[in-house]
């Protein structure tokens, strides 16, 4: 299945367990809020805005397919940028705590705006670096267009147990990127994008690096 306009994926939203009346509204003042931000800073592309269920709402929406919501209390959205997926995660699922990091000043402003203005109390902006970022242990660790693969892990592996599940979306370059990684001891494999029938997601869980305890 693939999503080829805001339509479908307003019916394919509906279809979700986390879907009720609250998390509309918050989507819909969302769309709202990012609009009238992107004419002070560029947030997403003017084309993206125009199909913003499609390509941002739907697109951050799918990861919760792989995690479920009985395991999951913590998640970890590096690079957040304008807010996916961490924002969408959060309205969706306010049970779950949604640690999203950026680095970038007005980003950080933006994000704390938005999260405030949603009433996302389970939304916590982490202004920094992932690299100065306190080490802690999450259930789920998101990254959408942040960095090649073995960067990223690099990075964020400390971040990570046996049993947090990874959900990276890499568009066309996910199966080639899983191909050539190396060191690294893992479970994850390529889930086809539901809103681009070119792009993948890697999913799946990390044991540490080859040759090394977990």
């Amino acid at each position: 299945m693939t999503l080829t306009n805001e339509s479908a994926a307003r019916t394919w939203f509906k279809a979700l367990p986390e879907w009720n009346d609250e998390a509309l509204d918050r989507l819909e003042d969302l769309a709202v809020l990012l609009t009238a931000e992107n004419d002070v800073q560029n947030l997403v592309s003017d084309a993206s805005l125009a199909e913003l269920w499609v390509r941002h709402y739907a697109d951050s929406a799918q990861l919760l397919n792989f995690v479920p919501r009985e395991t999951c209390r913590s998640w970890l959205d590096l690079g957040t940028g304008a807010g996916f997926p961490g924002l969408v995660i959060a309205a969706l699922r306010p049970e779950c705590e949604i640690h999203m990091v950026e680095s970038r000043g007005r980003r950080i402003e933006w994000l704390q705006r938005a999260a405030d203005s949603l009433h996302l109390s389970n939304a916590h902006i982490c202004g920094t670096k992932v690299e100065a970022l306190e080490t802690r242990k999450f259930d789920a660790i998101s990254a959408r267009a942040f960095a090649p693969l073995p960067k990223l892990l690099d990075l964020s592996a400390r971040f990570s147990t046996d049993k947090t599940i990874w959900l990276l979306p890499k568009g066309r370059s996910a199966r080639q990127e899983l191909k050539e990684l190396q060191g690294w001891n893992h479970l994850f494999h390529v889930e086809q994008s539901i809103t681009d029938t070119e792009a993948g997601v890697i999913v799946g869980t990390l044991n540490g690096r080859k040759g090394r305890k977990a």
